[in-house]
């Protein structure tokens, strides 16, 4: 686990900072064959930047994650383990904060799936539907990007249930 207090002050407000504006905590819905249930839940954070030495700095002192790069020079840190996310991301984030309400509301919610996940409530429909519900509203909405719809997510549960219930 991260020890966040090592992390000098300066260096974890101008990050926290430079979440703030660049930033974001996504959680995102991958269909998988292979699982007990139809769907993985995945959070992820990420902050993109022209500039890789800034993002170098959420690699060092995150003490997690990856960087690469898109073929027109963004960078990209991310951190899509979940325990890092638990162990890293989150404690980080709980010590530095953000003075955007946006960006502190999402991050709230962020953190409420994170627990669900530790509890197993994505193990159920009913976890399901909750997750869906505080996931509607971060990142203003993100609805239009997203690959699959709430409907969708839920209809591939239902198709499950019923098959599972017709054995």
């Amino acid at each position: 686990m991260l020890d966040v207090s090592q992390i000098p002050q300066n260096i974890g407000h101008y990050m926290a900072g430079f979440t703030d504006g660049e930033g974001s905590f996504n959680v995102s819905f991958r269909k998988r064959g292979d699982y007990a249930m139809p769907w993985k839940v995945s959070l992820c954070f990420n902050v993109s930047q022209r500039d890789k030495v800034v993002l170098a700095l959420f690699k060092r002192h995150l003490k997690c994650g990856t960087m690469r790069t898109r073929k027109d020079g963004v960078w990209y840190y991310e951190v899509n383990n979940f325990a890092a996310i638990v162990e890293n991301v989150i404690p980080f984030f709980d010590r530095f904060g953000f003075l955007s309400a946006k960006k502190q509301r999402d991050f709230a919610k962020f953190k409420r799936i994170a627990r669900l996940l530790e509890q197993g409530r994505h193990l159920s429909k009913e976890g399901i539907d909750e997750i869906l519900a505080i996931r509607r509203d971060m990142n203003d909405g993100g609805a239009m990007r997203r690959k699959y719809s709430d409907d969708s997510i839920r209809e591939l549960f239902e198709t499950r249930e019923s098959s599972e219930t017709a054995r």
